[in-house]
């Protein structure tokens, strides 16, 4: 597979350019990192039908690529026309997708290979403006955006399969002592979304003005301790705790712990790790959980989930200023200082490993480590317009969807802004999801 040379030019449109071409590297070397070293057999099973086989993913990938640089940007002829339709997410569920006429292996890399190779040629080729769709480089950028997200689900397939381990990361950050406590986050108005980032998404838009009352939010996400006093306090036996909804769904699935957790005959907690099993360690986030048992946990704990205009002031609201921080900790772009982000690690770090990507306030691991569940259903923002398909966000706004903000250890930063805004129904357990508590705030504080 050929690998994009960037230009060397200090023109804007020339650095853009380079910037592309290393989000779009970046990405593909992790699509590789995760289907490399699997033979046949693993990359066409289905290892849970929560999920596509991953040789489905990575055809996937190369066709959205080949559908948007090839085809529109581009305006080249197709390359594999006769795909379209069964890699198109909308005309198979996943659980369906085994039994399709797919490519194999060889021929999925064949494909995604020769796509990026004319994607490389349209980029030379573009001057990245001239129409809202290439404008700032958005369609690269969406792209992008797109194979980074299935690199995520993709790395979810992988813990959910069972066999050797097969993936490697680096040893993740620890501390001796947790970050505990709360962080009041004062009454007022702040801007909630972005009419300016070039590559962010329809359902981020538009910018808009969002007064909130004063709240208290958890200084740092809920960990496997905490969680586990729950569990201890016979919160999964408890119905009290949990919504009519949410007791239904823990009796009918089973659930008696965050998914992965193993006891042993001694009553000690393990946790299964991409297929290692490993101690439960305490001041990590607790991640596998669904909505349902968050929601459980925030009434056995007398607080309640964040909704996510609040998640959003915490994470951006510069109250002495009113100004809007890109990050957390400011305007630079993530690094391994301030999140863990891009598959570094293979599991989140410790609640207060990352002091360099706090707010000003005090808010820590706003950004990576786990999704954070919030209190909101998804749905749009004032002046949204679909761009450039409705499937992206429109069909999905309503129904049971909650929204999840901050990203994962999984998630790429290029996929991952403050802005950003993730969704899924509340049963679900696979993603890399934790949670954090707010309360409302009580006569005298704030």
């Amino acid at each position: 597979m050929t690998i994009h040379s960037p230009a060397t030019d200090n023109s804007a449109t020339e650095r853009l350019r380079d910037q592309i071409a290393a989000v779009l590297t970046r990405a593909r070397q992790r699509t590789l990192t995760l289907t490399d070293g699997m033979d046949e057999a693993e990359l066409t099973a289905q290892h849970s039908r929560l999920m596509s086989p991953l040789v489905w993913d990575l055809a996937h990938i190369g066709n959205q690529e080949e559908l948007w640089l090839v085809r529109d940007v581009g305006g080249r002829e197709p390359i594999r026309a006769d795909i379209d339709e069964l890699y198109d997410a909308f005309k198979h569920a996943r659980a369906n997708r085994p039994t399709l006429p797919l490519l194999d292996p060889t021929q999925a890399r064949g494909y995604v290979g020769t796509v990026r190779d004319k994607v490389w040629d349209v980029l030379d080729r573009s001057e990245l403006r001239g129409s809202p769709l290439i404008d700032g480089g958005f369609a690269f950028g969406m792209i992008a955006q797109h194979e980074q997200q299935h690199d995520e689900t993709m790395l979810a397939t992988h813990q959910l399969r069972t066999g050797a381990p097969v993936l490697t990361g680096l040893a993740v950050p620890t501390v001796a002592a947790p970050v505990t406590g709360e962080v009041v986050i004062p009454a007022g108005e702040f801007t909630m979304g972005t009419s300016t980032d070039p590559w962010a998404l329809d359902n981020e838009r538009t910018a808009h003005r969002v007064r909130l009352p004063g709240f208290a939010i958890d200084a740092a996400p809920v960990t496997n301790a905490q969680y586990l006093a729950f569990l201890d306090d016979g919160g999964y036996d408890r119905p009290e705790l949990w919504s009519t909804h949410g007791w239904a769904h823990r009796q009918e699935a089973g659930l008696v712990a965050p998914q992965f957790w193993e006891r042993d005959s001694s009553g000690n907690w393990w946790r299964r790790v991409f297929g290692v099993l490993t101690p439960l360690r305490p001041h990590q986030p607790v991640v596998h959980v669904c909505w349902f048992e968050a929601e459980a946990y925030a009434n056995w704990a007398g607080k309640r989930l964040p909704t996510e205009a609040e998640w959003e002031k915490a994470t951006t609201h510069d109250p002495a200023t009113g100004a809007v921080r890109r990050f957390p900790w400011g305007e630079t772009e993530p690094d391994d200082t301030t999140a863990n982000l891009g598959q570094r690690h293979l599991e989140p770090a410790d609640v207060g490993a990352y002091p360099a990507g706090a707010t000003p306030a005090g808010v820590h691991q706003l950004i990576g480590d786990v999704w954070e569940w919030t209190a909101s259903g998804f749905e749009p923002y004032p002046g949204f317009r679909a761009f450039p398909y409705r499937e992206y966000s429109e069909v999905f706004f309503g129904g049971d969807y909650r929204v999840l903000r901050g990203g994962s250890f999984g998630t790429d930063p290029v996929a991952c802004r403050s802005t950003f805004r993730n969704w899924d129904h509340p049963i679900r357990r696979q993603i890399f999801a934790g949670f954090r508590l707010a309360r409302d705030l009580v006569e005298g504080e704030g």
